[in-house]
């Protein structure tokens, strides 16, 4: 059955000029001049002084914490502006030139994100004596040096949408900073939410930022902190470990469990945590970091174990072959050559150091896989949490700041 419409002169005038609109948009192209766009608009401005390719930061003050083995680095904006703001539980990664090498290291940022107005932020490291960057740092970095931050990154941070109102926080050494950033916040009016920090040290005078979670405590009643120590038993203290029965004597009602610790902690607080029934959105954890001892992962060939690979880095129009040995992850490798290859979380999460093998194998462990579907048919990894089972060819990205 044909169907008559009724066209008006006004309807099919408007049917002709949108007929024609791409040939009026092409004229109006062809017709304008090829000059640079110059203007500069507010909220692009503002965007990149809110999420900045890099800052420019310099050492302003080092703060010693004795018995804990550990230094606050107050780093300020090195041309005075704000400093990037950031959640309170993001992580900054740092660039740093040592050696030869160039390497990124992602520290928690532990101070409030009320500081960023004043231009300047801090990152709190321990003594690693099985680390690289950690000790140097330590050791060398002095008030006056300039360092390269990244903004502030990662998802480790309070949402109302996803976590519930009561938060118990799993800390263990200087995994205590992005709690101590999370409280700070509470107190300034920032977030808004319960946290109740369950702080694992060794004794009580190793305890990290004791008078600083102190302090907060007395100042609202959003913020409580539990202290286990392990190697001593002290009248206020809890003992042991923090275990399912620990973490329950604290909770109340409905509550979200945050880990953040040493990679020791988080296989023993996996086990803990499993026994709660939480929901999986309920359960979160900071950056793994890299796997220490691939060699123990479910599925590793252990004739690889103690292998010395061949590496080659094609990275633009250069290609650089260095060693790669099979303990560690590619990623270590490549900076050890002196390449500057991206890189940002070193825990497989966040993609920045994403780069395509063309040859050979690589281990990744399942628990830092953090990989897109189609990342895994192309064959890109990412090599700072692979690791070498054979000479690898790899196409790297350059630095992106």
């Amino acid at each position: 059955m044909a169907l008559n419409i009724k066209v008006g002169l006004i309807g099919l005038l408007d049917m002709l000029k949108f007929a024609n609109l791409g040939k009026v948009r092409k004229q109006a192209i062809d017709a304008a001049p090829a000059n640079e766009i110059t203007a500069e608009y507010k909220i692009n401005n503002f965007a990149k002084e809110m999420h900045p390719d890099f800052q420019e930061l310099v050492v302003d003050q080092i703060i010693d914490h004795g018995d804990a083995d550990a230094r606050s680095f107050i780093l300020k904006r090195a041309d005075g502006k704000p400093a990037a703001y950031f959640r309170a539980g993001q992580y900054i990664s740092l660039k740093l030139p040592i050696g030869e090498s160039f390497v990124t290291r992602p520290y928690s940022i532990s101070s409030s994100p009320e500081w960023t107005k004043e231009g300047k932020l801090a990152v709190t490291i321990k003594k690693n004596p099985e680390g690289f960057a950690a000790d140097y740092l330590l050791a060398n970095l002095k008030v006056g040096d300039k360092v390269i931050g990244s903004e502030g990154l990662g998802s480790f941070y309070y949402e109302k949408l996803r976590d519930a109102k009561n938060v118990i926080a799993l800390a263990g050494g200087s995994g205590i900073t992005p709690f101590l950033s999370m409280a700070y916040a509470i107190r300034d009016g920032i977030e808004d939410f319960n946290l109740t920090i369950l702080f694992g040290s060794r004794t009580e005078n190793a305890v990290l930022f004791r008078k600083e979670l102190d302090d907060i405590c007395a100042a609202t009643p959003k913020v409580k902190v539990v202290h286990v120590l392990s190697d001593e038993e002290k009248p206020g203290f809890e003992h042991g470990f923090i275990t399912a029965e620990i973490i329950q004597k604290y909770a109340a009602g409905e509550y979200s469990v945050f880990i953040c610790g040493p990679e020791a902690m988080y296989r023993f607080a996996a086990g803990e945590v499993a026994k709660l029934g939480l929901d999986r959105k309920h359960v979160r954890r900071e950056l793994l970091g890299a796997t220490k001892k691939v060699w123990e992962q479910p599925g590793y060939p252990q004739d690889k174990k103690d292998q010395v690979f061949k590496l080659t880095v094609k990275q633009g129009e250069k290609e650089i072959v260095c060693d790669c040995p099979a303990n560690e992850p590619v990623l270590v490798a490549i900076e050890r050559a002196g390449i500057k290859a991206p890189s940002r979380c070193r825990s497989g999460e966040c993609g920045w150091c994403r780069s395509r093998l063309t040859e050979g194998e690589v281990f990744i462990p399942e628990e830092t896989d953090g990989r897109r579907w189609a990342d895994k048919q192309m064959n890109e990894i990412h090599p700072c949490a692979s690791f070498a089972l054979s000479d690898l060819t790899l196409i790297v990205p350059g630095e992106y700041y």
